[in-house]
């Protein structure tokens, strides 16, 4: 076995103890913690626009990214690995998909945008998990709203108003 899939596996058995140890609460915090200090680190080396940050996620855990503009706010991200073996989750296991999906999947990728582009607030929905779909493709849906401060005084101000 090589030496970075030994890794991978001791870093998934290390989640989850986690969960295990902490609940699913404590790989989101640390999840969503790691990924707005990338987010920074990002920053610092001049990493802009929003797909160059999502390939630049990506590229290290060696997915072949491929992203699809839905419309202004949303874009699908489809993520192609060489084998059936997620680099987070491991191999098909449909029964921790979807708490691997949503304690660190999401919060990390969520959390990273979130630092690299604090103009925007960003959620994510899974459609096609390697854990749950024994394939080779994680896709997900990445949903985009602005953040505007000065329209949330004004409608704050109207409705006091009323």
């Amino acid at each position: 076995m090589s030496k970075n899939k030994e890794a991978l596996k001791f870093f998934q058995a290390y989640i989850k103890e986690m969960i295990d140890v902490g609940g699913a609460n404590l790989p989101k915090s640390i999840s969503a913690s790691l990924g707005a200090k990338l987010g920074k680190i990002l920053q610092k080396k001049g990493v802009t626009g929003l797909e160059n940050s999502l390939k630049r996620i990506y590229n290290v855990l060696n997915a072949k990214t491929h992203i699809k503009t839905i419309d202004d706010n949303t874009l699908e991200i489809s993520l192609k690995y060489s084998k059936g073996f997620c680099p987070i989750g491991g191999k098909y296991n449909p029964d921790k998909s979807e708490l691997i999906q949503n304690t660190i999947c999401i919060p990390y990728t969520v959390a990273i945008l979130n630092s690299t582009h604090p103009e925007f607030k960003f959620s994510a929905e899974i459609r096609e998990c390697i854990l749950s779909s024994h394939d080779r493709i994680c896709r997900y849906v990445l949903v985009k709203k602005p953040k505007n401060v000065s329209n949330i005084g004004i409608n704050k101000t109207n409705n006091e108003k009323s």
